[in-house]
């Protein structure tokens, strides 16, 4: 998937080297949303069905996810990529590439 056409994400103008932590803060946020958690520590490395999550969380994620970032999100990735580092690698470097191309 690419992004929406004619409009970028709100971490466009960020510098490369904090878009990951942006992304990073965005992530954790959806997912302790659908997990209904409060300030606990989240595992970065647990896989997602580990955590809790079900597939129909996992759309509620991505679809809030796309929301925030702009950005579709192909349902694969949440299943090839399916811990919250995996996930925030994987939408940075799409981010990110997207910088460069400007």
């Amino acid at each position: 998937m690419t992004q929406s056409t004619g409009t970028l994400s709100p971490l466009a103008d960020l510098p490369a080297t904090e878009v990951a932590e942006a992304v990073e803060a965005l992530v954790v946020e959806e997912v302790k949303r659908a997990l209904l958690m409060g300030d606990e520590d989240l595992p970065l490395d647990s896989n997602f069905f580990e955590l809790g999550l079900t597939s129909l969380r996992l759309m509620n994620i991505r679809r809030g996810l796309e929301e925030r970032l702009v950005l579709d999100i192909d349902t694969t990735v949440l299943f090839n990529s399916p811990t919250i580092e995996q996930l925030v690698d994987h939408l940075t470097g799409r981010l990110t590439a997207g910088q460069q191309a400007r």
